[in-house]
Order: structure tokens, then C-alpha cells, then sequence
């Protein structure tokens, strides 16, 4: 299992001799109760010494899976089961709905515990836990309401299952419920479950359960309710509780357990904790003993549909040799530039290879694995005929193409799964397909265009019915900003400074944290110490209080692992009270999950209901439903999964034929197919990195790698897609590689021989075939595959464990696990010394960060030559397509449009008049926004504006457009402001009087709004605007022009993007002579000047691979500069580096001579660009929350009252409308750390 490396303790039958087994369990599945992740919990029970332990979360197994192969990898026997929620009746139903204002607060609500004893019982929980989810959904906006079963469910479901009476607390614990339970149960079959929690009048709640028990004639059973596996990780437990009933640490007192008996104990432990109890904890292990004969690991029942056709392997046979004549005629055959085989080789050898494919899948009994692929792909060409139409030129497109291992398969190419042939392209089939492959499935991911994926994901759980087809889960975990937000609210820190400390975080690591919180308290962040008037534990925190520093005392219960931590390893150290908490609860919380969410288009079918292998619960998403695991979880279970993933650039070049067929006659469509793969603009665009917008190769890092590669044809391609990966850098790949490409080419141009010419080192004749397209260095995965067949002599399915253990959690620990094996293999077939073996190992561990396959890479590769073709030959069209598919890519709207305004396209404001509701290009070879970009306005409402304008002509006035469309007056000021009505204010002025200034047309427009609509009052009271009677004939109240800088934020705050001036450009006189230089003056400052720049920062990188490096882009009103921060840097300025939207910066210039000229800055420092002067201080603030990074992280937090006010965003004075945003409190600037203290809590224990 990876991710454990453990080594099984018994493979024989399980035979016990711990005195106590565990039956009540929670993992961090049960979501913000629970706080170790299974695999935790597994350890940490072999550690103290059990043999069998049960995972029994809440209302459901997302975790089961995860556990079962842990417990197993360890020795101990797994335990199923799950802790329901019992209402006693059902709430009102009305087509299947919960109607009327029910909720589970007020019902009475108890706790079964229901274990798993045999494969028909697990069939039932899942049944179970399928129907207790089925309402949670039930609200209009779906959001998510908790599960519950009724215990008459639970009646009709008891068989194969063992129930224990509930915990202390929910319990069912009276007579006439346990009667009822015990009709179906049997005294067989149901416990009384026992407690010992610590608390108050525990002892006699236990006695009263007993004397019950004996009444009935039912046995009693201890458990421990464990929620965390050690006593430190109780602590966050707490505040889990605290979060999840969105209060703080001091508040949910009542709520929380208040004492670590909810930790994992020793057997031991719980015997001496329970010696008044000896019959109930030695029916633990009796308990076990019956439900050890179910192991989740081994089949659970499912087949994917045709799995045991027999006539699968003819119909699949008979599909692919129905192909293999039309996709392997002669004309159609494509070999790249250094490839010297001709048509008939690719043919002869295409044969060989589906022949050997086919025998292959009939081997392994997978054929109805294919086919089942086949007939969703044939399942979306109906469904992309449907949304396309037959007219489109887009029909002449597939409905989708392959990716990944699957794209080297010629039986996926011949059956349309992949658009790439694996013959032409040498594409080896060990990484996808190969003889040991039978504990686990291939991977076919399939791509979409968006809106083609969008109706074929329902359309699929209709074809195949809602019980047979779901979506797989995903688990969003916690990262860095989110632990900061949900723990610092729980321990009751200011909210202002949580959200910036949160921004100025880097977000995917809990371990920096602590250097987050120092920086934003301005503590130093070296060798921090506590400060002497400030202890670890302020007197307000309801937290334990122990001294962190002075080592462990003896336990408190025996069993337990001690709380304290060495001072040096304490992530809160030096840190003020409870921000040193925050260090550590967010740090430990780092990588739990925290709730369900759904895989991006990962799709489960089954031949028998899905919900007898895995509960099965409604999506966010109407329509959607899925399954309880994720992809790891589902791939131990083998279920055969079909990823049927949306890519934004599919989407994009679609639109893009489109609108090239729209300039070309109706019977001449653009067929993408016939675009050539040689043509010299196209890699000249590439080779000067002008890729912006372009698919893969568009961000900061590839096109500095481009201006080094100077990629020339495909294959040259494939390896740039590949190469900027965490894989090969962190392999130590990219600088070898390019070096060594960058040799061979200079002796290919001095004309040297090619027997003369440089030969890349090998570390091993054995080495040579797998790295020799990559010039010795590992880039792709398949890669490691053959270096472990040919170099360390692993097996096909040994080889590709190493490979799978890449790309899976926790990895560094399952890639440890073969590193013996591999090199003592390497020794036997090679007798090579350990060390040249190490070495070899450490460039496959090198490469164990994300990397791509190389078929994965062709594909890609195709698509990012397709779209710079595109960009290259149809400019505007690709520009117009990107902006409709956004959110996508490397670069937001307002870049994409600053880039094209440099490159000397037109782009056009948004037009009531002119304007659809998304971008168009218009016939005077322009862009022009669309009005959907303006915020505010309803999708419904742009539509009816559009249909009115076609259907009875454009707008005369402001007034005629009033009149004419049913559009919310809030929606008309939003398109006012955004500059949409400027052309209709323009000819028809204010009230019929002369034509209206440019700079006074959006408040022009905006007065004549006032006038032609009735006043509001929105929800604060506030009264938007007087009502005017509109045939009084209102004069032109003179209304002061807006000027250049008021334009640009009424556009960032209307539609998130200018046409208009840059920033920079606005700014430029004010920070010239301070010696801030443009962009374009760096191309003629001396490599090693020390300069000082500029900008508005497009994007911010930090990668684990980078050492410690940051990487800035900034933008200016003539082009982008690229900054290295480096790690000393970036710990004193990471404030101003993480979230300063406009920043300045000083640094040395450094032209790369390897680097083709690529210009870097390595910065010194780097502020707030309005700490330059006070007059660019005053100006910046203004579009500090208005600017397209800031907006785009605020869209979800930011609440705006709709109308005048709130798009001009501020309090108008007096004969005024508004300009900028609502100033905020304090701004980016920090509280002083001297301010935060706080009052004694309500329970602190």
C-alpha cells in the first residue's frame, strides 16, 4: 500500500492476544470531528500494540478503503463499519423532497454504531449510508444538510451487520428502542456500548446501560469513541469541533470533549480505564474474532459493464481492424522530421502492434474495459452533435481527444480514445498496458470541450441508469490559507489580520505558517524566542496549558502518548499566545480532509447497483451524483473509472474555427486537421516565446525554457511540455538537458559529422535506449519504468509500482520502499557496485515529484502547437475565444488584453449598442467586449437585453433602452458606469440637449438613469437615488469629467478588466523620477546594473522545486518583467511579495546568455508601490481592491449592495457620484502586535 511502509507483523490467520480491541473509531473522514488520517490511526494502533481496530465515522466509509489497505500492509485486521444518525420519524416528504422548514437540530437525533460482519452487511451499510445522504440536498440552492436515517431504515437493513447501542452521549439507550432493535438485530447481533469518557457521573451512566443489558439479555461491549490517535492531535480535535459549529475555542466549551480520552490508548490502557467493566472490554476481542472473515480488500462485487462478455474480444478485435485501413492509408500516414521510416514501415509495424495489443487485453480479460470506452465516446458524439449542431464547422471535429499512458495505445487511437497515432510518434504501450497488469486497471482519460462535457456527464448517469453510473470524490484538504482562516477564527483572533495572513501565505504549506504569522506581527523570523512578557499560553486560551519546552512528565492515563513537544520542534515557538496555537493546530491540520467534494469528471459504471460496492450520494451539482471514494480508493477496489475531464483550450479552439469558418463561404469550413505541423511562423512565434494565451507552454517558466530550446518540430515539442514539471527539475533533468540540446545544435550548425558529433553520458550501457531521445536525463514516466525493467530488473508490475507510487500520496515513503530492491536487482543483473546503482536510484527518487508520460506529452504537445497556429495565423479569433472560455490559463482577462493592445489589436469597450453578451470580433477586424464581463447584471438579463436590440433594432436613447427592456435599474447604473451606454448619452445628450463630453458620459448616463427610474432603498437602509418625475425637463446638472485614472478603476470595478490606459501608463510621470525604469528600457541596461522597476503583478511562484526562490511577473504599460526574489529576500519582504496587487522593485539585471537574452531581475528589495511617494500612495489605494489578481480573490468574500453606490463603490459627496472602492480599514497595512489580547473564556479547563 503506498504511503504505508510498514511491513506486515502476521500473515497468517488472525489469532489475538491484545486484551482490548477497538470498535469505535473515527478518521478525519468523519469531516472536522475526526483528526488523523487512517493511516495514522493504523500506525499508531500497531505501535500500542493491537491487533484489530475498527473505523466507524460518521455517517459514512470514505476513509474505508484508505484503512483497509493500511491495517492490512501493518498486520492488524480491519474492521468496517459506521456511525449513523437515527432520527425516530421521518420528517414531511413531497416528491421525494423534505419540505417545510425541517431541520435535524430540532429533531431528536441518536447514534448507532453498525460494524460489518459479512459481504451482505456491507452491501446494507452502503445501502444505508446511500439513503441517509439522499435528502442533503433537498434545499433550492443544494446546499449541503446533514444525513439521517430513520430506525425503521435501519430495520430493513440489519443483515450482515452487528450493532452496538450508540455512544454516551446519543446513544440509544431506553428500553422500548433497544426492544425494537433487538426484533431485528438479534441478541446475536446488538450490544450495549460502554463508555469511560472522564467525566462526571460517567460510571453510574455505565452501571444503568448494564443493568439494562442484563434485563434484555444482551451483552455489553467497551469502546473508546477515539477520534484522534494521540493525545497531541486531540487538541486540534477541539478545535475541529469548534469550526464545525462556526464558533470559537471558548464558545463551544459544552460542545467539545474537554479531555484527551478521545485519544487512541493502549490495550492495556483500556482495560485498566474499564477494570470495573472486564466482561464488556473482553467482549472486544470476542466481537472481532466474528467479524474478521470480511476483508474490503479482496472483490466487493463489481463489474464494469461487458467484464465477462465473451464476446468482447471479437467486437472489440472487430472495431479496431474495422479502422485500421482508413487511419493507416499511406496519404494519411504523418513521420516527423528525424524520423527515416517510410509508409510501409508505420503500417507493417502498426499491424505487429495491434495485433500484440489485442492479444494483450484478451489476456487480461480487459476487452470489455475498451470497449466500454468505446461506446461513452460514441455516447458523446451524439451528445457533441446535439450541442454543436450539424451546420457548425465544429462538427467536423472529434467530440473529444485522449490524454495520458492511454494515448500510446493503438487500440484506443483506432478506436477514436486517442487523436495521436502511437505508431508515427514511437510511442512505446509499458507504461499503459503490459503483462503483470492484473491487481490494477489502465488509466483512459478522455478531454472535452466544456459544454460538451456538460450535458455528457448526466446524459451518461441516464444511459446507464442513476443506480449503475456516479461521479468519483475528491477531498479537499487542508492548506495553509484555509487552516489559517477556520483555526484562527476558532481561537478567536481578529478577523482583519486572519485574512492577511492568510493572502500572504503561500498556501500549500502548513510548515511555513509560523514565518506567515511572525511576518505579519513584524516578530523577526529567525531563531525566534518568546518574548518575557508575553508566555506560550495566553491566560484567555481555553488550550492546555502545559510548558511546551520542558519535556515529557509521565503520562496523565497510561497508554496515552505524552502532549508535550521539544521546543525545537514546536512550530509556535517564539510566537504570542495564541498565534503560537495557530502554528501549531494549522500545521498539524495540514493534509486532513475536510469535506466531500466531486472529482473534475472521473465516472464509475457498474453492471449491479453501485450503492451495494460503495454509498453512492447526491452532488453540489444538479443532476450529479457520486460515489463516497476517491480515485485511489476506487483504483485499490479496481472500478473501472472513466475520466471524462473538461479542457478550457478545447473549448477554445472550437470557438476559434468557429469564428474563422464565419469569415469563410458555407461550404469551405476551417478543418483544424488540415492545419501543417512544419510551419516555420508558427515555431518563430514559439522559439521568441510568444506563446501568451497559448496551451501549455504560455507560463513565466516555459517560455524562459523556450528562449533556451528553441523547440523546432514535434518531437522537440513533446519534451518542452514535458520538461517545466516538478519531475524533472526536482530530478536535477532540465539543465542537463538543455545544455546538452544546445551543444548538439551548434555542431549540427558547424557542420560537424555526425560520428564526430557529442554523445550524451550514460551512467550504464543499459540506460541508453530509455534516455536517448531525452539526451540522458529522465522527463517522462515511462522513463522509470524502463530504466527499473532494464537497469534493475523489476517485472512489469514491479516497475510500474515504483512508477504509481509517483503519483500518489505520501509517496516519499512507498518510493523508499522499493529503493532496496531496486538496487540490490541492479546488482544481480549487472554486477554493478552499489554505488553506480545508487546513483541510478537517485535520479528515478529525483524524479518522484508530478511528471508526465510521454504519450501524455504528444498529445499535449499537439494541442499547444494547434493553439499558437492559431494565435500565429488568426490572432483576434484565437483572442476573442480565449476571453469567452475564461477562467483559463496562465494569465487573466486583463493581461491577455494588454498583450494583444501591444501586439496592435483593437480592443472595444463593452456597447449596449454594439455588443452581444460575449466577445465578438467585429467587422472592422476589432474586439469587442461582451457584455456578460460587466458585473452585476444577470446572465437572463443580457440575454433579453441582446434578443430586444436584434429583434426591434438598437436603442435610440437611454430613455428608448429604459422603456424597451424589463432590465433591474441596478443592472442598467452597472452597465452605465462599466461605459456601455457612453455612445448612447454621446448622440443624444442629457435630455435631448447637445452631445456629452467623453469624460462626462458615465455620469451623464448615470444622472439620466436617476431621472428615468424611481428611486430604491437597498437593504441597508440607504436611499439610492430621489424619485424624479421624468417630463419635467431636467437640466444638465454640469457634471464633473472623469479622468483618465477614474476611468480605469470604474472599469476594474465593472467588468474586472480596461480597454483603456494601463496603470503604469497612468502612473508612469509619477514614479519616473524616483528612476523606475519601463520595461522596454531593460533591453538596453548592462548585464549586472542595479535597476529599479515596477508594475502590476500578473502571477507569483513559488515552487518546492525553486529552493526557496520566489518568481514575480510584473507588468508594465509596454511588456512584462520577470523578478527572482530570493529566499532572504522574500522572508523580509513576503508581505509586499504575496499579496501586493502594484509593487516596486529593485534589484541587478541579469540577461541569461544560455537563455537566448532572456532578461531576469534578482531582486534586493521589494515594497508597496504607494510607499514610493506620498502622491503615488494616494493614487494606488484607490485600485488596490479593484485590480484583476485582488478581484478574483475577493469574488467569493466580497458583498456589494447593488445600484449607484455600490458600482461607484463609496459614499458620494455632495453633487458627486462616486469613484473608487470603499476604502478599507487599515488597508494592507499591519495591526500592531501590542493589540492583540484577549478576555478570559467562558470554559476554558
Amino acid at each position: 500500500m503506498p504511503g504505508v511502509a510498514v511491513r506486515s507483523r502476521c500473515e497468517h490467520a488472525f489469532v489475538s492476544s491484545a486484551p482490548y480491541a477497538e470498535l469505535h473509531c473515527h478518521s478525519a473522514y468523519s469531516f472536522l470531528d475526526g483528526a488523523s488520517q487512517p493511516e495514522e490511526l493504523v500506525l499508531a494502533a500497531q505501535r500500542l500494540g493491537y491487533d484489530a481496530l475498527a473505523l466507524t465515522d460518521h455517517d459514512g466509509v470514505a476513509g474505508a478503503m484508505e484503512f483497509a489497505q493500511a491495517a492490512k500492509a501493518a498486520g492488524i485486521q480491519a474492521i468496517h463499519g459506521a456511525e449513523v444518525t437515527v432520527v425516530d420519524a421521518p420528517p414531511p416528504m413531497r416528491d421525494g423532497r423534505v419540505v417545510g422548514d425541517w431541520q435535524l437540530e430540532r429533531a431528536h437525533v441518536r447514534h448507532l454504531t453498525l460494524l460489518v460482519q459479512e459481504q451482505r452487511g456491507w452491501a446494507n451499510l452502503c445501502r444505508l449510508l446511500t439513503h441517509a445522504h439522499a435528502h442533503t440536498r433537498d434545499h433550492p440552492q443544494r446546499t449541503a444538510g446533514r444525513p439521517w436515517v430513520t430506525v425503521a431504515d435501519v430495520l430493513a437493513r440489519h443483515e450482515g451487520l452487528i450493532c452496538l447501542s450508540g455512544c454516551a452521549d446519543h446513544g440509544i439507550e431506553d428500553e422500548a428502542g433497544l426492544r425494537t432493535l433487538l426484533e431485528a438485530f438479534g441478541r446475536d447481533g446488538l450490544y450495549v456500548e460502554l463508555q469511560r469518557r472522564y467525566l462526571r457521573g460517567d460510571r453510574d451512566h455505565a452501571r444503568t446501560r448494564t443493568r439494562l443489558a442484563r434485563k434484555l439479555g444482551l451483552r455489553c461491549v467497551a469502546t473508546g469513541n477515539v477520534h484522534a490517535h494521540s493525545r497531541q492531535r486531540a487538541r486540534l480535535q477541539d478545535a475541529l469541533v469548534a469550526v464545525r459549529h462556526r464558533t470559537t475555542l471558548d464558545a463551544s466549551e459544552p460542545l467539545r470533549r474537554g479531555n484527551h480520552s478521545h485519544a487512541l490508548a493502549s490495550p492495556r490502557a483500556m482495560v485498566k480505564r474499564l477494570e470495573d467493566q472486564p466482561d464488556a472490554v473482553a467482549e472486544t476481542v470476542r466481537l472481532a474474532e466474528r467479524l474478521k472473515q470480511f476483508d474490503l480488500t479482496t472483490s466487493i462485487g463489481y463489474q464494469y459493464p461487458g467484464q465477462e462478455d465473451a464476446e468482447m474480444p471479437r467486437k472489440l478485435a472487430a472495431a479496431c481492424w474495422g479502422r485500421f485501413e482508413e487511419k493507416y492509408a499511406p496519404e494519411r500516414i504523418w513521420l516527423g522530421a528525424r524520423d527515416d521510416r517510410s509508409p510501409a514501415d508505420i503500417r507493417r509495424q502498426a499491424r505487429a502492434r495491434l495485433e500484440e495489443e489485442l492479444d494483450l487485453i484478451a489476456k487480461l480479460r480487459l476487452s470489455g474495459f475498451f470497449h466500454l470506452h468505446h461506446e461513452i465516446l460514441e455516447l458523446a458524439a451524439d451528445v457533441a452533435h446535439e450541442v454543436r449542431g450539424a451546420a457548425a464547422a465544429r462538427a467536423l471535429l472529434a467530440p473529444g481527444r485522449g490524454r495520458g499512458s492511454s494515448v500510446s495505445s493503438i487500440v484506443c487511437y483506432l478506436t477514436g480514445l486517442s487523436h495521436v497515432d502511437p505508431i508515427a510518434n514511437q510511442l512505446s504501450i509499458g507504461r499503459f498496458l503490459h503483462d503483470d497488469l492484473e491487481q490494477t486497471l489502465p488509466d483512459i482519460d478522455l478531454d472535452f470541450p466544456r459544454d460538451i462535457r456538460e450535458v455528457l456527464i448526466p446524459r451518461v448517469n441516464r444511459e446507464y441508469g442513476q443506480e449503475r453510473a456516479a461521479l468519483v470524490a475528491a477531498f479537499p484538504t487542508y492548506r495553509a490559507r484555509g487552516a489559517i482562516r477556520d483555526l484562527g477564527m476558532a481561537l478567536g483572533l481578529p478577523a482583519v489580520e486572519l485574512e492577511r495572513i492568510a493572502r500572504g501565505s503561500e498556501g500549500w504549506s502548513g510548515r511555513s505558517v509560523a514565518d506567515d504569522i511572525a511576518s505579519a506581527l513584524g516578530l523577526p523570523l529567525d531563531g525566534r524566542t518568546p518574548h518575557a512578557d508575553a508566555p506560550l499560553h495566553d491566560e484567555g486560551s481555553s488550550l492546555p496549558r502545559e510548558p511546551v519546552a520542558l519535556g515529557p512528565p509521565a503520562p496523565v492515563v497510561p497508554g496515552m502518548e505524552p502532549p508535550w513537544i521539544p521546543a525545537e520542534e514546536d512550530p509556535g515557538r517564539g510566537l504570542p499566545g495564541r498565534w503560537a496555537w495557530l502554528a501549531r493546530l494549522a500545521t498539524m491540520a495540514h493534509g486532513l480532509p475536510r469535506h466531500l467534494s466531486q472529482h473534475p469528471g472521473g465516472m464509475i459504471i457498474s453492471t449491479q447497483p453501485l450503492i451495494d460496492c460503495c454509498p453512492v450520494v447526491p452532488s453540489a451539482m444538479d443532476g450529479r451524483q457520486m460515489i463516497m471514494w476517491d480515485k485511489d480508493s476506487c483504483s485499490d477496489a479496481r472500478f473501472a473509472k472513466i475520466d471524462l475531464l473538461g479542457l478550457g483550450m478545447l473549448s477554445c479552439v472550437e470557438r476559434c474555427v468557429e469564428l474563422i469558418s464565419a469569415k469563410r463561404e458555407p461550404d469551405d469550413p476551417f478543418d483544424l486537421a488540415r492545419v501543417p505541423l512544419d510551419d516555420r511562423q508558427t515555431y518563430e512565434a514559439i522559439q521568441r516565446a510568444e506563446t501568451t494565451g497559448v496551451f501549455q507552454i504560455e507560463s513565466r517558466a516555459q517560455m524562459g525554457s523556450l528562449l533556451r530550446t528553441l523547440p523546432e518540430n514535434l518531437e522537440d515539442l513533446t519534451i518542452q511540455v514535458a520538461i517545466v514539471r516538478p519531475g524533472p527539475i526536482q530530478g536535477g533533468a532540465v539543465n542537463p538537458y538543455i545544455e546538452r540540446k544546445q551543444r548538439i545544435r551548434a555542431e549540427q550548425k558547424r557542420g560537424v559529422p555526425p560520428e564526430r558529433r557529442y554523445r550524451p553520458p550514460v551512467l550504464h550501457p543499459s540506460l541508453e535506449e530509455p534516455l536517448k531521445q531525452t539526451l540522458g536525463t529522465i522527463l517522462f514516466q515511462d522513463q522509470v519504468v524502463e530504466i527499473s525493467r532494464e537497469f534493475a530488473g523489476f517485472g512489469p508490475a514491479q516497475a510500474e509500482a515504483v512508477r504509481r507510487a509517483m503519483s500518489r500520496k505520501r509517496s516519499d515513503e512507498a518510493m523508499e520502499a522499493g529503493h532496496e530492491d531496486f538496487v540490490r536487482g541492479a546488482m544481480a543483473k549487472h554486477g554493478v557496485p552499489r554505488e553506480l546503482a545508487e546513483q541510478v536510484w537517485g535520479m528515478v527518487k529525483g524524479f518522484s515529484g508530478f511528471g508526465f508520460p510521454k504519450a501524455h506529452a504528444v498529445a499535449f504537445g499537439l494541442l499547444a502547437y494547434q493553439s499558437t497556429w492559431l494565435r500565429v495565423h488568426h490572432p483576434l479569433e484565437f483572442l476573442c475565444a480565449l476571453l469567452n472560455e475564461q477562467p483559463m490559463g496562465f494569465y487573466p482577462p486583463d493581461a491577455l488584453i494588454h498583450e494583444a493592445q501591444r501586439r496592435k489589436i483593437r480592443v472595444l469597450p463593452p456597447d449596449v449598442r454594439r455588443s452581444d453578451a460575449e466577445c465578438t470580433v467585429t467587422g472592422d477586424r476589432a474586439i469587442r467586449i461582451g457584455l456578460a464581463y460587466v458585473k452585476g447584471v444577470q446572465r437572463d438579463e443580457v440575454a433579453a437585453l441582446v434578443a430586444e436590440r436584434r429583434a426591434n433594432g438598437p436603442w435610440s436613447s437611454l430613455g428608448d433602452l429604459v422603456t424597451r427592456l424589463g432590465v433591474s435599474t441596478a443592472s442598467l447604473e452597472h452597465l452605465a458606469w462599466a461605459g456601455a451606454c457612453d455612445e448612447l448619452v454621446a448622440e443624444a445628450g442629457v435630455e435631448g440637449q447637445a452631445s456629452v463630453p467623453e469624460a462626462r458620459r458615465r455620469r451623464a448616463a448615470l444622472w439620466q438613469l436617476g431621472v428615468l427610474t424611481p428611486g430604491r432603498v437597498v437593504a441597508s437602509g440607504t436611499q439610492l437615488a430621489l424619485e424624479l418625475q421624468a417630463d419635467g425637463a431636467a437640466r444638465d446638472p454640469q457634471l464633473e469629467g472623469l479622468t483618465a485614472w477614474d476611468r480605469l478603476i470604474a472599469d476594474y470595478a465593472t467588468t474586472g478588466l480596461t480597454t483603456g490606459a494601463h496603470p503604469m501608463g497612468l502612473l508612469r510621470s509619477q514614479v519616473a523620477p524616483h528612476g523606475v525604469l519601463i520595461s522596454e528600457d531593460l533591453k538596453r541596461v548592462p548585464h549586472g546594473r542595479t535597476v529599479q522597476v515596477a508594475g502590476l503583478v500578473l502571477a507569483r511562484q513559488r515552487p518546492g522545486s525553486a529552493k526557496g526562490v520566489t518568481f514575480l511577473l510584473l507588468e508594465d504599460e509596454l511588456g512584462t518583467i520577470n523578478l527572482v526574489v530570493p529566499p532572504s529576500v522574500y522572508l523580509r519582504d513576503r508581505l509586499a511579495v504575496r499579496t501586493e496587487p502594484l509593487v516596486v522593485a529593485e534589484g541587478r539585471l541579469e540577461r541569461l546568455k544560455a537563455g537566448g537574452g532572456q532578461i531576469n531581475v534578482l531582486i534586493k528589495r521589494i515594497r508597496p508601490l504607494d510607499e514610493l511617494t506620498a502622491e503615488t500612495a494616494a493614487t494606488v489605494r484607490k485600485l488596490h481592491a479593484l485590480t484583476p489578481e485582488e478581484l478574483q480573490r475577493r469574488q467569493q468574500e466580497q458583498e456589494q449592495e447593488p445600484g449607484l453606490i455600490a458600482v461607484g463603490g463609496g459614499v458620494a459627496p455632495a453633487g458627486r457620484p462616486p469613484v473608487g472602492p470603499r476604502p478599507r480599514p487599515g488597508g494592507f497595512r499591519a495591526v500592531a502586535p501590542d493589540v492583540m489580547h484577549f478576555g478570559r473564556g467562558r470554559g476554558g479547563r
